[in-house]
């Protein structure tokens, strides 16, 4: 049978700034401050071929995930909403939390934990409960961090190794600064060590203006060697990245930089990898697509999810060497550069 690609792009936001929960949104943002909804995105979508998103919460309320939810009800390419409940709440934060799962697109929460002070906020004892509902309710968990975070996001994968975990943004890396360690590092462990997946998005936002596609290549690079095909979401982060591009170039850029991997290895981070993930229902009738019943652990295995788990089909470690031959260059510290961005303005 002819395999039937569905493009989808992991990771995006609408926002209405009437509605005043974005604290982060401010005038001096010119780029961002105004209002972004579905209309804004639909002709962005057409012209790259997308077939659906995965909208992504801006606001650390439950209100906004409503509205997010009632968005989705109105578009049918917004196949999947990651909102947001108080992790804090205990009890009260699980009925919301299942109160909001009875919408079949809402597949999982995302704290805002780049913002929260406390670098170890995620291994407080009071999150326990939201953690346990998420597995127990097979939703997912968007990691929103930074480098500092990535130790304590390894503690928390340990502590809940069937939680389907997916980090943004690659972990931000600091781009802007030339920074590498300890980011590559904790990257390369958290990849080795438990089975989470990971976004390529927001990159172009963590570089400087004077920086080129060519400072930003050996990070993504160097999430395509540690996580492979297997593992890794596109997202475009729109419209945050219109601070530092636009939509059109970004899937450009990404698509040129995956050239060289297999159809397959292609359709995977293009696609079907946000859609087995998050459980999207997309590509009705083609069962190549049908996302798995669940990522949730089988009594036999080591605790960890499997994000393909078809009997007798390593896809991932079949992606990961793939990858791993393409890229032969070694992978070190970039220097930065001195020209704007080529290549991801336009």
């Amino acid at each position: 049978m002819t395999q039937v690609a569905r493009r989808i792009d992991s990771h995006q936001h609408f926002w209405r700034l009437a509605r005043n929960d974005y604290g982060w949104l401010t005038p001096e943002l010119t780029t961002l401050y105004r209002d972004f909804q579905p209309e804004h995105l639909a002709p962005l979508l057409s012209a790259a071929n997308i077939d659906a998103t995965v909208l992504v919460q801006a606001a650390p309320t439950v209100e906004e995930t409503t509205y997010l939810l009632s968005l989705a009800g109105e578009r049918d390419f917004i196949a999947g909403v990651v909102g947001w409940v108080d992790m804090t709440g205990g009890h009260e934060a699980v009925a919301t939390l299942t109160r909001l799962a009875q919408n079949p697109k809402f597949r999982g929460i995302r704290p805002m934990i780049q913002d929260i002070e406390d670098p170890e906020w995620m291994l407080n004892k009071r999150l326990a409960p939201v953690f346990e509902a998420l597995i127990e309710q097979d939703l997912c968990f968007d990691a929103l961090i930074r480098p500092e975070h990535l130790p304590c996001l390894l503690e928390l994968l340990r502590r809940y190794p069937a939680l389907k975990t997916v980090i943004d943004h690659g972990a931000k890396p600091r781009i802007a600064r030339a920074e590498w360690e300890p980011w590559a590092e904790d990257m390369a462990r958290i990849a080795s060590s438990a089975a989470v997946c990971c976004k390529l998005s927001g990159l172009i936002t963590e570089a400087a203006p004077e920086q080129t596609d060519a400072d930003i290549r050996p990070y993504f690079d160097h999430l395509l060697r540690l996580f492979g095909a297997g593992r890794l979401l596109w997202g475009s982060d729109w419209p945050v990245l219109n601070l530092a591009g636009d939509y059109a170039s970004w899937h450009k850029t990404c698509r040129q930089w995956t050239a060289e991997l297999s159809a397959a290895e292609q359709r995977a981070i293009f696609g079907d990898n946000a859609i087995r993930f998050y459980g999207l229902k997309v590509g009705r009738g083609d069962p190549e697509l049908q996302p798995p019943p669940s990522f949730r652990r089988r009594p036999e295995s080591s605790g960890l999810f499997n994000p393909f788990p078809h009997s007798g089909n390593d896809h991932h470690g079949k992606a990961a060497q793939s990858v791993t031959r393409k890229i032969r260059q070694p992978l070190t510290p970039p220097a930065l550069g001195s020209l704007r961005y080529s290549g991801l303005q336009g």
